[in-house]
């Protein structure tokens, strides 16, 4: 067997333990917000909504994965489901971006990898989607992939994420818990200094307001003056020295998905009230940094047929005025969510012995109990 896909496959074996052991931010006693999460208190809680990842730890210089979402479990390109996709700062690689812009609609599953990986798992989502029943007289396939640089734990320059990486994260995925911190596409990433990776939240609307759920899936590789529910934990920590010694730039990726039924332009609406929740967490979006949000709904009464008889679509759709609450919602999940995953990531050593350390977590328990916030 191949010593790459033995390494793979022991870290999802690993993944699967580490799941079973992971504490996050509400197993500490920190709540975010006042909407209640799902069952998971994962993207997943979205009905329908599926994750997979590929974790790519070999030797010691390459750290780096795949993750994969899928919005249904159906053909994707067949029932296409309404996307938008906000720039919060464009320093990216972002694949797939005008089409979805154009049409408002998402026709593959959603990638997100390292940046010199785009390319290949592009391929992978076209090959993946020309493979499926019902799609053998396609031609076109507009592969939506995002990305952050996992550069300075991962040999990036090696291109060792491959096509056959990306199809099995997208066969991993799976309903249910997700495995957050270092795995997927996470791997490799850094988050205010600390160690970033894969994190997840998710709310559930009132009744009154419609009872829909909303996830948040977030890739973190950014900068930023880190806050905790409102403490200014690296302030605390010394971390801001004169001169800004830290790195601020970066990425992060932000995939929000709701079964609400929603257009296009309001998943818009939807995806811009995302960044607040970054900016909840100190993050700045510098001027390196590639923060994007892709929002998608998965109502089945809002599918995009790519094939049709009728030339109108008449599809029920949230009024503006009912927004309000998924505002709210979206986020508080996605504060959550990259708190979970600062919460979740290990200490990884790699590239040239580069070490990243976790986030000091007894410390930063220690500032919110002196807060108050526990």
């Amino acid at each position: 067997m191949n010593p790459t896909f033995t390494t793979v496959f022991v870290l999802i074996l690993t993944a699967m333990g580490t799941l079973q052991s992971q504490k996050r931010i509400r197993d500490h006693g920190l709540e975010i917000g006042v909407l209640r999460p799902g069952p998971y208190n994962a993207i997943t809680d979205v009905p329908g909504v599926s994750v997979g990842h590929t974790t790519l730890i070999v030797g010691e210089n390459i750290r780096t994965g795949a993750t994969a979402l899928l919005p249904h479990g159906g053909n994707l390109f067949q029932e296409k489901v309404p996307a938008a996709i906000h720039i919060g700062n464009g320093f990216g690689k972002l694949a797939g971006y005008s089409q979805v812009k154009e049409l408002g609609n998402l026709e593959t599953p959603i990638v997100l990898t390292n940046t010199l990986g785009v390319a290949t798992a592009t391929n992978a989502l076209v090959k993946y989607t020309l493979g499926q029943e019902g799609n053998e007289t396609v031609q076109s396939v507009n592969a939506v992939v995002g990305e952050t640089n996992d550069g300075h734990l991962n040999d990036i320059r090696g291109q060792h994420i491959t096509e056959a990486h990306v199809l099995q994260a997208i066969g991993n995925a799976a309903a249910g818990p997700v495995a957050e911190g270092n795995v997927g596409a996470g791997t490799g990433t850094v988050c205010f200094g600390y160690k970033g990776g894969i994190g997840t939240a998710s709310r559930v609307l009132p009744k009154k307001a419609g009872g829909y759920a909303l996830g948040v899936l977030v890739q973190t590789n950014f900068g930023g003056v880190l806050e905790v529910n409102g403490v200014a934990v690296g302030k605390k920590l010394g971390d801001y020295s004169e001169g800004f010694k830290y790195g601020a730039d970066g990425s992060c990726m932000i995939v929000v998905m709701t079964d609400a039924p929603l257009d296009s332009r309001n998943l818009d609406r939807l995806a811009k009230r995302a960044l607040l929740g970054l900016g909840k967490t100190g993050g700045i979006a510098s001027n390196g940094s590639g923060d994007y949000v892709i929002a998608v709904s998965t109502a089945e009464t809002g599918r995009i047929y790519h094939t049709a008889n009728n030339l109108v679509q008449t599809s029920p759709t949230l009024r503006n005025e009912a927004m309000t609450p998924l505002f709210l919602a979206v986020i508080e999940a996605t504060e959550e969510a990259i708190l979970n995953a600062l919460f979740a990531a290990e200490t990884m050593s790699g590239r040239d012995g580069h070490t990243i350390e976790a986030l000091p977590k007894k410390q930063v328990l220690q500032f919110l109990k002196e807060a108050g916030k526990l």
